[in-house]
């Protein structure tokens, strides 16, 4: 074993050591400092108020277990965690102080290496960042998916089918007093959302990444698997701190090509996107926003799940998991990146078999044929915007609209039902102001519901651009992550109701059909201005002047890049 960053506190004999040693020891044996046995941080997003993380403290108890085993020594280290179902303005706001807080506590304390504990949507990529920029061992031990609750005999995806019953609600066929009443089958175990929403997206990628130890992601959160393979996990954190094995020599530009590969196959959230840019950029692999359609678009969609299909994450893993999609589409796999085993990641689908042809379609047979996120260019968006064609409407992903556009969620959300408003089933709804410097913090708003009375005549989808997100639960013809957004310049801000929108997926263009010279000269919204955020003071002021863009990610320009694990000074 090298020698361990955690003895620059614990070996020495000097007044400093001495300190470091017995304010720890707290019942530890003595050989737990004495500078032999690696000190492994359990990086726990546990929280009462990150519902689908709640079960961590559980997990980290497993973990545990196999550190001790191992000969490593446990620590338990709480670090931000961010509920996407409860905090306001939105999650996306805190992924980026969520990342460099975690960066910083592990660079700080004596630690050897670090256990990953994620669920919630902006856990696991916010984590990843910092483990990226501290460059520590790192292993991720995802918390898994909730079983499937049903409601009238049917089974429920959470979000998807909340935004699916919610409209049924508008459209008049289905009573409040029923929506209400499915709430309290929604949720039906510890663990996050069912579907392949950003959560589950984000567990398998990490796996798809290599960070995690093969065949655990997407085991549901309850199953006593989950705690097998995170005691294993607590094993494997001690060998890779012997080995030296970091997620600088794990995490390669073959490692983001996999990912991108099970994107596509998974039929995974649009989120993918920006949160494997913002890793990327943590470690300095060069990914754009345009390898996401270079090595996904002609992947087939494999998986037939919620929101693109019809099954949850509880069938998944019976048919036979993350593995079993990823064997069917190995030869689209960089053969020669590794995983947190040292290993090559193929190596770990070799045994991988289909047990359930519904849910994982074969390679002759996938449910769609080409599924990968396509990204769009033009005089509408010129640094690129992102749909999922796996969600959206065939019929609508080519198509011309007149723009309805709206300059702020408030501005939509006070309009939209309007009996009066003028809009038909070919109109392009456009919300803009919803970036990350915008809004600010990027809010899964994209998705936007449809105008009353055309749900009521039947209409179920329409385009819908926004330079926002949606969420990964979420399903239809919408058009996401626009940029530059409106508040930066971008010319989202000067599109006009009644300008005609053209949609071409397959040519991969979004444009509005506006001389050039026009468009340009065309004077900011003056109501978008009116309704972007000033904030004065604090996290979010920071955040605003310093944001990048979705099409790199998001993060925080003096984020972006690594600073290892070095510290010059002692303490005392």
């Amino acid at each position: 074993m090298p020698e361990l960053r955690s003895a620059q506190w614990y070996a020495g004999q000097d007044r400093n050591s001495y300190i470091h040693r017995a304010w720890m020891r707290r019942g530890l044996p003595d050989s737990a400092l004495d500078g032999r046995r690696p000190q492994i941080a359990i990086a726990n997003t546990a929280s009462d108020l990150t519902p689908c993380n709640s079960h961590l403290d559980e997990v980290a108890e497993h973990v545990k277990r196999g550190i001790w085993e191992a000969g490593g020594v446990p620590l338990n280290l709480p670090v931000v965690s961010i509920g996407e179902t409860q905090v306001r303005p939105t999650a996306m706001l805190w992924r980026n102080m969520a990342a460099m807080a975690t960066e910083e506590m592990l660079r700080a304390n004596p630690v050897d290496g670090v256990v990953l504990l994620g669920g919630c949507d902006k856990t696991i990529p916010s984590l990843l960042m910092a483990a990226a920029s501290v460059d520590l061992p790192a292993v991720v031990v995802p918390g898994g998916p909730m079983l499937t609750g049903t409601f009238r005999g049917t089974p429920l995806g959470c979000g998807t089918d909340v935004w699916r019953l919610s409209e049924e609600v508008r459209a008049g066929t289905l009573s409040q007093a029923a929506f209400l009443e499915s709430e309290s089958s929604m949720i039906r175990s510890r663990g996050h959302c069912n579907t392949m929403g950003t959560a589950s997206t984000m567990g398998l990628l990490a796996e798809a990444l290599g960070t995690v130890l093969p065949g655990t992601a997407g085991t549901p959160a309850p199953d006593s698997r989950l705690l097998a393979r995170s005691h294993e996990t607590g094993r494997l954190i001690v060998e890779m701190v012997a080995a030296d094995r970091r997620p600088s020599r794990v995490l390669t530009a073959g490692s983001f090509h996999n990912a991108i590969v099970a994107l596509a196959a998974l039929g995974g959230s649009t989120n993918a996107v920006v949160h494997l840019l913002a890793i990327a950029g943590r470690l300095g692999v060069p990914l754009t926003l345009d390898d996401f359609d270079r090595v996904g678009a002609d992947v087939p969609l494999l998986v037939d799940l919620q929101p693109a299909g019809k099954y949850l994450m509880e069938d998944l893993y019976r048919a036979g998991g993350l593995a079993a999609v990823l064997r069917e589409v190995a030869d689209l796999l960089d053969p020669d990146a590794i995983d947190v085993t040292g290993r090559p990641f193929v190596a770990s689908l070799a045994e991988a078999q289909i047990w359930d042809r519904d849910v994982i379609r074969g390679r002759e047979k996938p449910v769609l044929p080409q599924a990968g996120i396509a990204v769009l260019r033009g005089n509408l968006a010129p640094a690129g915007a992102i749909i999922k064609p796996a969600a959206a409407s065939p019929h609508l992903l080519r198509h011309r609209g007149r723009a309805v556009v709206f300059d702020s969620v408030e501005d939509f959300h006070a309009r939209i039902d309007a009996p009066d408003l003028d809009v038909d089933a070919n109109s392009v709804l456009v919300l803009r102001g919803c970036g990350p410097r915008g809004y600010p913090g990027m809010p899964e708003v994209a998705n936007m519901p449809l105008p009353r009375k055309l749900l009521q005549a039947g209409v179920r989808d329409m385009v819908r651009v926004c330079d926002g997100r949606m969420s990964g639960t979420a399903y239809g013809t919408v058009v996401l992550h626009v940029a530059p957004e409106a508040a930066a310049g971008g010319p989202l801000d000067r599109v006009r109701d009644g300008d005609w929108i053209v949609l071409d997926v397959d040519n991969r263009r979004l444009t509005v059909d506006v001389p050039d010279d026009e468009l340009a000269a065309r004077e900011p919204s003056a109501a978008l201005r009116a309704a972007l955020a000033r904030p004065s003071r604090g996290w979010q002021k920071l955040y605003v002047d310093t944001v990048l863009g979705a099409e790199v990610g998001a993060d925080l320009d003096f984020l972006v890049g690594s600073s290892g694990d070095a510290v010059s000074r002692e303490s005392h």
